[in-house]
């Protein structure tokens, strides 16, 4: 990959928001004017650039009418390959999980994005002017004439009575209002999870909202080229494994506990899963518990697993 390009899952990224903006059919300034976003920002989007922020393809996605979903994943998978990129190697301590990056969208341009900014004039230029020499060569001070003194003073004397006289009008005007207590801020939309611990066993991670902020226990390139993480979440108390990469009929496992403990498992079934990831189901998880991920690939050949290398309590919490 060449410095400044986009990486493979970035550049699929940018190549699905290019159709979606195709099909709004909005130039690159009506879909700033429509979005929270600049002109300039969704340029750096829809080349692969820079990756966009998870609400700004939800907007591209509600303008295209099309559901995020399937685009938030590749959202997802792209920032993972970023992460992996420039961030340390596998292996050292519990990792932040970028699946729910914060959104904040990116600032309007200024009247003078483009540099050219407004002719300054300095007092110096005002005042002083050019330096003056005296005929013949040789340097003197510039004489100034009496009436532009005298003019100064007068100014000084006009601008100390204003400020006296305004002054005065304060002091002795009533007062026009009274102090009022600060708005009470309006209470924000609840964006936690929507269960914990044993309420979230054998539930979605992404529709109970514990995978909003997930950690990344383990992960594994398998032999095919697929990626397999285990996740967990500390708000809920749960682990579960997600897969991309993959082909159809690939098969991610993940067991809690112990060969006796819990089973979990997804499978790739459509050419879209295949284009984004798949995930099992929750397991709740404790202290020092085994979490277990197996793959098997479609198309045959040895089964690869692989274990969390750190439990939850011996990460660090971030």
């Amino acid at each position: 990959m060449t410095p400044g390009a986009p990486s493979p899952p970035g550049a699929r990224l940018a190549a699905v928001l290019q159709e979606l903006r195709q099909r709004t059919g909005l130039s690159l300034a009506q879909l700033a004017h429509a979005t929270t976003y600049s002109k300039s920002s969704w340029e750096r989007y829809l080349n692969g650039k820079s990756l966009p922020s998870r609400s700004a393809v939800k907007e591209l996605c509600r303008l295209a009418d099309e559901p995020a979903h399937h685009a938030l994943a590749l959202l997802d998978i792209a920032r993972t390959d970023r992460t992996e990129d420039s961030g340390p190697g596998l292996g050292e301590a519990v990792r932040q999980g970028t699946a729910g990056g914060a959104d904040t969208p990116a600032p309007a341009p200024s009247e003078h994005a483009d540099g050219e900014g407004a002719p300054r004039d300095t007092v110096d230029d005002l005042v002083s002017g050019p330096s003056a020499t005296a005929p013949g060569g040789t340097d003197h001070a510039l004489v100034r004439p009496t009436g532009h003194r005298r003019a100064n003073v007068v100014t000084g004397l006009l601008s100390v009575c204003a400020v006296a006289l305004g002054v005065l009008v304060l002091i002795h005007l009533p007062p026009t209002h009274r102090d009022e207590p600060a708005p009470t801020p309006t209470p924000s939309a609840a964006t936690g999870a929507l269960c914990r611990h044993t309420a979230c066993e054998n539930r979605d991670p992404i529709e109970t909202r514990c995978a909003a902020e997930p950690l990344t226990l383990a992960e594994h390139e398998t032999a095919t080229g697929a990626w397999i993480q285990l996740r967990y979440s500390q708000e809920c108390g749960t682990s579960w494994a997600r897969m991309w990469g993959a082909v159809v009929k690939d098969r991610v496992e993940m067991r809690v506990g112990g060969r006796h403990g819990s089973l979990r498992s997804a499978e790739v079934t459509t050419p879209e899963e295949a284009d984004t990831y798949v995930h099992t189901l929750m397991s709740v998880i404790g202290p020092d518990t085994p979490v277990q991920a197996c793959f098997s690939s479609g198309a045959g050949g040895e089964r690869e697993c692989f274990e969390a290398e750190s439990s939850p309590s011996g990460g660090d919490g971030s």
